[in-house]
């Protein structure tokens, strides 16, 4: 199976122009492609996951990725998805931000001997004079056509900016810029993209004329791609520092059952003959599923090590077996005890797994803590640094625990 059919056969492609184009030179290696990662933290999410595994898909087939840091948009701010707009950065936060995504980047794409390089938009937008963009690049936009464009029309009853309105702009120059000085002809991003990337495309065509080979590929819904990279209102993390080898783990070993499948196919490389089989699994074989697509990411993003240490404590916690020491440890502060003792809602902040106290004291109420499998049901409960000297396993709810050390 040749590269395009296979991105196809993962469920990955949502919209394309040119397709027999597109069709022909990806899968003769022949594309210089770029994806953009707008530096508004200082770690990639799992919600990157897929653009980055579709770099390391493309670049094996003898494709050559561009990741492109957005230095100079993330300035200005993407509205697709917003209901409202996003913080301002300093250039100094930015800068750190684009440092960190690079190194995190280089454990999937090849960037030696020129397989694959790196950009910052800021190196171009930065520098740009704004009457003169205007006069080169404003005639080639429609107003009207820009606010019919879904990352418009969406933000258009709370309130758009005139800053986010240039981002459709910003993000066009790039494919521009690419093109002529990097020999870019693809660009790839989410589906909610589609708009903003078509305005590259159409762009390219405009100014250099309608031979201009540059095509543009949706591969991930908006939705789908929404649904990645959080849970339960925070982002889960490939910076180790942020989000644990254990806790990415456990994402995804706890995603939906109805989102396995499509997960493993999209995300992971193993081979789609193989895939086809593991869909044919019975039923009863679904936490399987989720353990494979859980280790083969964490592998991915951790290595294999890290991730079997994870794997271990998973089913010891769950599953009656395993290594119980690599189970995520968390270490009290003296500040933690109060004459010696610490109270079981002292015990739930401290360890993160409540908020507040006014959290910890409804979790308890409620039945849903327990210390080493034993229901905690009394808001005064407290311990001596001696209960932590031995195994001290503390669990909010189903999914959320640690061990405590002192």
């Amino acid at each position: 199976m040749q590269i395009y059919e296979e991105l196809q056969a993962r469920g990955l492609i949502a919209q394309v122009t040119d397709e027999k184009q597109v069709h022909d030179l990806i899968n003769e290696g022949k594309a210089t492609f770029y994806i953009g990662f707008d530096c508004t933290a200082d770690s990639l999410t799992a919600g990157h996951f897929m653009a980055l595994t579709l770099m390391k898909r493309l670049q094996q087939a003898g494709n050559k990725p561009i990741a492109l840091i957005g230095g100079g948009t993330t300035m200005i701010g993407d509205p697709s998805g917003r209901t409202d707009m996003r913080k301002m950065l300093t250039r100094e936060d930015i800068d750190h931000n684009a440092a960190c995504f690079k190194r995190q980047m280089e454990r999937f794409i090849d960037f030696s001997d020129d397989k694959a390089i790196m950009l910052n938009n800021a190196d171009w937008l930065l520098n740009l004079n704004y009457v003169e963009l205007l006069r080169e690049v404003g005639p080639h936009f429609s107003v009207n056509n820009m606010l019919r464009a879904e990352c418009y029309k969406q933000r258009m009853e709370k309130g758009l900016s005139f800053l986010e309105f240039n981002y459709m702009i910003m993000q066009s120059y790039d494919f521009y810029y690419m093109f002529q000085h990097h020999n870019c002809n693809f660009q790839f991003g989410g589906d909610d993209q589609w708009s903003n990337m078509l305005g590259g495309t159409e762009l390219i065509r405009r100014k250099l004329g309608k031979d201009a080979h540059c095509m543009t590929i949706t591969l991930l819904t908006d939705s789908q791609g929404k649904k990645m990279g959080k849970t339960a209102g925070n982002a889960v993390w490939l910076d180790p520092n942020k989000t644990s080898p254990f806790d990415f783990y456990q994402y995804w070993r706890n995603v939906g059952d109805a989102d396995v499948d499509k997960c493993i196919k999209m995300l992971t490389f193993i081979p789609i003959d193989e895939i086809k089989e593991i869909e044919k699994w019975d039923p009863s074989r679904i936490n399987e599923k989720k353990e494979l697509l859980a280790f083969e990411l964490t592998a991915m993003v951790h290595g294999e090590e890290e991730a079997k240490k994870a794997q271990d404590g998973a089913r010891a916690l769950f599953a009656g077996g395993g290594d119980m020491s690599n189970v995520p440890a968390v270490a009290l502060k003296e500040e933690d005890f109060r004459d010696g003792v610490v109270d079981i809602m002292q015990l739930l902040v401290s360890t993160g797994l409540c908020a507040s106290r006014s959290e910890a004291r409804r979790a308890v109420e409620q039945g849903g803590v327990t210390v080493n499998g034993d229901k905690v049901d009394d808001i005064k409960k407290a311990y001596e640094k001696s209960a932590f000297s031995e195994e001290f396993l503390l669990k909010k709810g189903k999914k959320s625990f640690c061990k405590v050390i002192c």
